[in-house]
């Protein structure tokens, strides 16, 4: 009895994971025209996903990327740093444009900074007046609409995230960034959410958050492929990660709000 009462549940479990899934597949492209107020369809989407190091961009977006690629997005990548913390920059830079690839980001998309102010270094301070006008510029170079990034928190508390995501909090005060681009925060989550893998899916769906991109079995592969090109990081525990990450099945952002804030620069 108490067999099949386990049976049913699981069943019922990964039939709600299924769901959620396929709506999620045919609802992200209006989405994200309804969140950048476009009135066409069909009209372009430029998305910039703004990262601290090598790597950052398939631990943590990859779900986000590959969705978007899926809706013909136009996904370009900003890595801040060359991942330099044990003198294997250009090395990581290489593994950097391979994992793009399989996410579907071409080389010609990708921008990878060597700038002495912004170490791979989790006790550096990365100042935001330094980091504000340097990815406003970008911004404002390729006439982006949508910018993805870390929340306040940076997923696991890494300095360097964090600092992105106040020189963009930053930015979001003042009239440096073009009128029409959005711009999103990666909802960092607790250790328990963070590490039941695809279990969390239904979790992340119910609560509330204004945009949630996520991946099935084949883009989960993907996904693992581009983390695999970072061969230098493949320590242990990052096989760990690999299997048990939520961010490896599903990403969910908050808006940054734009307007006048009393911002601290430093």
């Amino acid at each position: 009895m108490y067999l099949w009462l386990v049976v049913i549940v699981v069943l019922a479990y990964v039939g709600c994971l299924k769901y959620i899934y396929c709506r999620h597949r045919r609802s992200l492209k209006h989405q994200i025209n309804v969140l950048l107020s476009l009135q066409d369809y069909e009209a372009d989407v430029k998305c910039l996903v703004v990262t601290a190091h090598p790597d950052d961009e398939c631990m943590f977006f990859g779900p986000t990327i590959i969705r978007l690629v899926e809706c013909n997005v136009l996904v370009h990548l900003l890595c801040l740093s060359e991942g330099n913390y044990y003198n294997q920059g250009a090395l990581r830079r290489k593994e950097l444009l391979n994992s793009c690839a399989k996410l579907g980001i071409p080389s010609s998309r990708v921008t990878t900074l060597d700038h002495k102010d912004f170490p791979d270094d989790p006790k550096a301070e990365w100042r935001v007046s330094l980091l504000a006008p340097v990815i406003a510029k970008h911004l404002r170079g390729h006439s982006f609409n949508m910018m993805v990034t870390f929340d306040g928190r940076g997923v696991s508390c890494h300095s360097n995230h964090i600092a992105i995501y106040k020189a963009v909090r930053h930015l979001a005060s003042t009239d440096r960034l073009p009128n029409d681009c959005r711009l999103f925060s990666l909802v960092s989550v607790g250790l328990l959410r963070k590490y039941v893998s695809f279990l969390e899916l239904p979790f992340s769906c119910l609560l509330p958050s204004s945009l949630c991109c996520m991946i099935g079995p084949k883009g989960y592969q993907q996904c693992k492929a581009a983390m695999l090109c970072h061969r230098t990081q493949l320590v242990w525990f990052r096989y760990l990660y690999i299997t048990f990450s939520r961010y490896m099945f599903i990403n969910t952002f908050q808006i940054i709000s734009t307007g006048p804030k009393m911002e601290k620069i430093y």
